[in-house]
């Protein structure tokens, strides 16, 4: 998924509402969700939520008739708390999918603490938790087919 997928309007005002949603923070010595690396892997990867994503757009869209990067700060954080408070999938969508590629991102890892890597083949320790949660699973009949059964 390319930039092509978004108008530039759309482009703008996501770019904008991802800096909202997830500002950089000099204090921690993080990036928004709006630095061009983070922004760049929102975009990159949406392809499965461009539906979604683009109904919420077009709800800030009919709420500010401009840009959302044009209008004053307090004006983009109405807008944004009208989209949150809008809520429904659109919104859910949006909001995941920036905090998603946010945690993504090394520097927001290592500010956190935690080594920016693949989970595998190293993995991660867990802390043991009590298995016997699961008895009640394990002693529920089965309810799937079986492959020797045919269709």
């Amino acid at each position: 998924m390319t930039d092509a997928a978004l108008t530039p309007r759309e482009h703008e005002d996501l770019c904008t509402l991802a800096g909202l949603i997830v500002p950089a923070s000099k204090r921690f010595s993080v990036p928004g969700a709006d630095d061009p690396i983070v922004f760049a892997d929102i975009v990159a990867s949406m392809r499965h939520e461009l539906n979604d994503i683009r109904a919420a757009l077009q709800f800030v869209n009919s709420r500010c008739g401009e840009p959302l990067a044009s209008l004053e700060l307090a004006e983009q954080m109405r807008v944004a708390a009208e989209l949150r408070a809008m809520g429904g999938r659109a919104v859910d969508t949006l909001t995941r999918h920036i905090l998603l590629c946010y945690y993504r991102d090394d520097r927001v890892m290592r500010s956190l603490g935690i080594e920016p890597r693949p989970p595998f083949p190293g993995g991660f320790p867990l802390e043991q938790g009590d298995w016997s949660l699961l008895d009640p699973v394990k002693a529920r009949p089965s309810f799937w087919r079986h492959a020797s059964q045919g269709t």
